[in-house]
């Protein structure tokens, strides 16, 4: 058998947050819809954010229930803090990717909170987890290369984080290039300071290609045993609390750039296209990513 890649699919949360078209819930549903027929299996489909604060990520309650039950696909919702953690667990997700900044600043900014505050948020929502029960929980690190205030962070404060987590018994940690300024070799090395820190979990990467970079980071994770990556349909993303932050890597790029190299990844890289083409066409405006203007190879 070919190796295997897993795509998380985030089009629907991270991809959305910073387009200035708002889509209502019927529609977003349908996205979701669409890129599980692409044959995503895992889906960041909400955000259980404060809609005052992100209204592109308002209806997570409503979308989550018009998403019918099926098995081997996994909703996941983005958790930021306790009420987060309600919200997911009623809503029915099948995963909480709870997120954690590697900087103050951008913790205050992004999440009201500072590291050591999010740290231990996210200790007391595994508590209450292994009390109460509710969905399995990843971490994502964001920031976890460069911050837009305070500039480059170091991999001694985003290993103290895998660490923390690691403790606590997380078993999948994203280590998130937020605002796009990581470099392969960064990553590998990263990479290897995160495994050491925690050697049980498996690692995910989450990179936006803001100064193109993303695919090459891309293939620096996968080169060092990575076997999760995040990507956005379209290439659609960025974050509200990050300036001149752009998307995500494109899902239908990475998948073409993996498939070459005869890596399977369980997508329909036509259908993926489509999909992208259609986002575009409800937000109003066409995907940036490549393969939306070029096609797959060969035709």
């Amino acid at each position: 058998m070919s190796p295997r890649i897993e795509i998380v699919e985030v089009g629907p949360r991270d991809g959305l947050q910073n387009e200035k078209a708002i889509l209502d819930a019927p529609m977003k549903v349908e996205f979701v819809r669409r890129l599980e027929a692409a044959g995503v299996r895992r889906v960041e489909a909400v955000s259980f954010v404060n809609p005052r604060r992100v209204p592109q990520m308002a209806g997570a309650e409503e979308i989550m229930a018009a998403l019918p039950r099926e098995r081997g696909v996994s909703r996941i919702g983005l958790v930021l803090n306790e009420r987060g953690w309600d919200r997911a667990v009623a809503g029915g997700c099948d995963e909480a990717n709870v997120v954690v900044c590697a900087s103050d600043s951008f913790g205050v900014r992004n999440q009201g909170a500072t590291v050591a505050e999010q740290v231990a948020a996210l200790a007391t929502i595994v508590g209450r987890r292994e009390i109460a029960g509710g969905p399995p929980i990843s971490l994502t690190v964001s920031v976890a290369f460069g911050c837009p205030f305070e500039g480059e962070v170091s991999a001694e404060r985003v290993v103290a984080i895998v660490r923390e987590a690691a403790g606590l018994g997380i078993a999948e940690i994203a280590l998130a290039d937020t605002i796009g300024v990581a470099d392969p070799w960064t990553v590998r090395s990263r990479i290897e300071a995160a495994r050491a820190a925690a050697p049980a979990a498996r690692l995910r990467m989450h990179f936006h290609d803001t100064r193109g970079t993303g695919l090459a980071n891309a293939y620096a994770s996968v080169e060092a045993g990575v076997t999760v990556l995040d990507a956005s349909c379209g290439g659609l993303g960025g974050c509200p609390f990050a300036p001149a932050a752009t998307g995500n890597i494109a899902t239908e790029d990475l998948v073409y750039m993996l498939h070459r190299a005869g890596y399977e990844t369980g997508v329909d890289l036509d259908a993926m296209v489509a999909t992208a083409r259609w986002i575009g066409e409800q937000i109003g405006k066409p995907p940036v990513s490549s393969l939306s203007r070029a096609g797959g190879f060969p035709a």
